[in-house]
């Protein structure tokens, strides 16, 4: 649920914003925020079949996100 909202959140804030604000240049196409949402179904799906291939998604998801993302950083940085 927190994937679904963070993608809810992002998207009415551009929305609000429009498209060639600050932040929609800077989230750019998010492949972490998209991507995560489908990993965390896949888990849930695979928690039926195998619940160490579901764990294993859930602990690439963190490790995706432990990655520091520098996008806003560099284009806040630029104006």
């Amino acid at each position: 649920m927190p994937a679904i909202a963070y993608s809810l959140l992002q998207w009415a804030i551009i929305h609000r914003h429009g498209k060639q604000s600050v932040l929609a240049e800077a989230l750019g196409h998010d492949l972490k925020g998209k991507i995560t949402p489908f990993l965390y179904a896949a888990g849930i799906a695979l928690a039926f079949v195998n619940p160490w291939l579901s764990i294993a998604l859930y602990v690439l998801v963190t490790i995706i996100w432990l990655v520091p993302d520098r996008r806003i950083e560099r284009i806040i940085g630029r104006e």
